[in-house]
């Protein structure tokens, strides 16, 4: 299946719900960034993350995440915007670190001792940004600690990658569920028992089932309305142009010393891994256009 993502609020109005399959943009990400199976299941966790919380904006928003630990991965970074796309990257790639179980330490790579910090910007003069400290570094429960804590919006997240032999990635996606007020607390606990009773996103996946197939699980008995289903993709927002304004921002004395030490430039995005390359004239022309 492509990925996509399936948003349903209950016929109560009290609790709210998403689940998304993410299997081909967490791919896409992993051979951009040549990741390690450890860095791979943190950045499938952060970008499927991502766009389950861009599927809360309005039209035109985005969010951003930062997990800064103390681990080797240093820090995973996604954006996600509210039309499904998100990009992404993790600050060392190159990581693989297991448990005793055989599985991979996702929270060990990012390390227990740090901060998830979450800028909006939903259109106004400055964005908003909320910060806690990691609560397992599982990114999942990061995220379910953030929403509760910093939103005030309780609710439950759960997250998965499953990395092959080969380092590739056949299946990744999640889910989360919010309740709204008036809550209904004997329907909260019914849904956080099942929840904890589910099996692992990626086992659902992996036996077929769809991401409407999960929302049906959980919200067995339950009536609820589907709101929307929407496309995912891995995008970056990154262009020639935008590099171009980043070198003139650098200031006529840096370009000036990068014409005259080297034989152009090349700039690498760090979210997509797209070249751009500049030869001396064209950073003369850059040049001219600083006033």
């Amino acid at each position: 299946m492509g990925d996509y993502l399936v948003r349903i609020i209950t016929r109560a109005g009290n609790i709210r719900a998403m689940a998304c399959v993410t299997t081909g943009l967490v791919n896409e990400a992993r051979k951009r960034h040549n990741t390690f199976p450890t860095a791979s299941a943190a950045l499938g966790r952060a970008l499927t993350g991502g766009v389950l919380m861009g599927a809360m904006l309005k039209t035109g928003q985005k969010v951003a995440l930062k997990f800064e630990g103390s681990g080797p991965l240093k820090k995973v970074i996604v954006e996600a915007d509210s039309n499904g796309t998100v990009r992404g990257y993790v600050g060392v790639p190159d990581v693989y670190m297991v448990k005793e179980d055989g599985k991979l330490d996702v929270a060990g790579a990012v390390g227990k001792a740090g901060f998830l910090t979450v800028t909006k910007d939903i259109g106004l003069k400055e964005p908003y940004k909320g910060m806690v400290q990691l609560y397992t570094s599982e990114i999942a429960e990061d995220l379910a600690f953030y929403l509760t804590e910093s939103e005030q919006i309780p609710s439950a997240v759960a997250l998965g990658v499953y990395v092959e032999p080969d380092t590739s990635i056949s299946a990744a996606g999640g889910f989360l569920i919010q309740t709204l007020p008036p809550q209904d607390n004997e329907l909260i606990d019914l849904l956080i028992n099942r929840a904890g009773k589910l099996p692992p996103v990626t086992k659902l996946l992996r036996e077929g089932r769809t991401p409407e197939g999960i929302l049906d699980l959980l919200f067995a008995n339950i009536p609820y309305d589907i709101l929307e289903k929407r496309t995912l993709a891995f995008q970056c927002s990154c262009s020639r142009e935008k590099i171009e304004r980043a070198l003139i921002s650098l200031g006529r004395e840096e370009l000036t010393s990068m014409i005259e030490g080297q034989e152009g430039a090349e700039v690498k995005c760090e979210f997509c891994r797209n070249n751009y390359s500049f030869t001396n004239g064209e950073l003369e022309n850059l040049l001219n256009n600083i006033s």
